[in-house]
């Protein structure tokens, strides 16, 4: 029983040593990528890419929704004759 009661406190041991760890790493991970921010913060905008002209949007005519409700009128009786 004693070695029973001895493995399992070594376990806990080990699941809050293992635990304490990751915390520490993501910690150091933290200040290492704000640390990263502040230093790369003045080079930011020089691999920035320019915005494109956007298009002008297509205007959906009566046709097209004509279309689009006789797809669904379709598509709805196919699925019902399933």
């Amino acid at each position: 029983m004693e070695t029973d009661l001895s493995l399992l406190w070594d376990g806990v041991k080990l699941m809050v040593l293992g635990m304490g760890m990751v915390y520490v790493f993501l910690i150091i991970m933290i200040i290492a990528m704000n640390l990263l921010k502040r230093a790369l913060a003045p080079f930011a905008g020089m691999l920035e890419v320019a915005p494109k002209a956007t298009a002008k949007k297509k205007v959906a005519t009566s046709t097209d929704d004509a279309r689009l409700a006789a797809i669904a009128a379709i598509a709805v009786e196919a699925s019902r004759t399933k």
